[in-house]
């Protein structure tokens, strides 16, 4: 067949094949999955309510929540987390407190965080922290309302 014939009268039919079969081919590719994130660097989310630290996990002990892997130090501070995640998981899924009042996502620095009122938040940095802990009630309640308005869902 000779390139010029694509564009004669006869190009319609052949065209349609075409097409019809690089839209079946392309409608049929398999979807990858993404990868899990990490969640908060890998660090034990327990270790913020037990021994008033930050503290990274290992690989050998890992959870999965909110499509993320979460890593522990130990198999019991795996457990304690595995039997109720939403007592230990940061706020904001571990993005920045103080990111959030201003409607970011921000990653964080792990080993800037806080606890208030039995709830872990953390800060992308230490000047974050400095301004969210200005006012924490009014900026949690700012925060809180906007990750359910924009990005709870997600």
């Amino acid at each position: 067949m000779q390139p010029w014939i694509l564009f004669t009268r006869q190009a319609p039919p052949l065209f349609i094949l075409l097409l019809l079969l690089l839209l079946f081919c392309v409608g049929n590719t398999p979807a990858v999955a993404a990868e899990p994130e990490i969640a908060i660097k890998k660090y034990d989310p327990v270790v913020y309510f037990t021994e008033s630290r930050a503290m990274l996990g290992t690989d050998e002990y890992t959870f999965s929540y909110h499509d993320m892997i979460w890593f522990f130090s130990s198999q019991k501070n795996r457990d304690i987390f595995a039997a109720d995640p939403q007592a230990y998981a940061p706020q904001y899924d571990g993005y920045c407190a103080w990111a959030m009042t201003e409607s970011r996502l921000a990653r964080t620095d792990p080993e800037v965080w806080k606890i208030v009122d039995g709830k872990l938040y953390l800060n992308c940095s230490r000047s974050a922290y400095e301004k969210w802990a200005r006012d924490i009630p009014a900026h949690i309640k700012k925060a809180d309302r906007i990750w359910k308005e924009k990005f709870a869902d997600r």
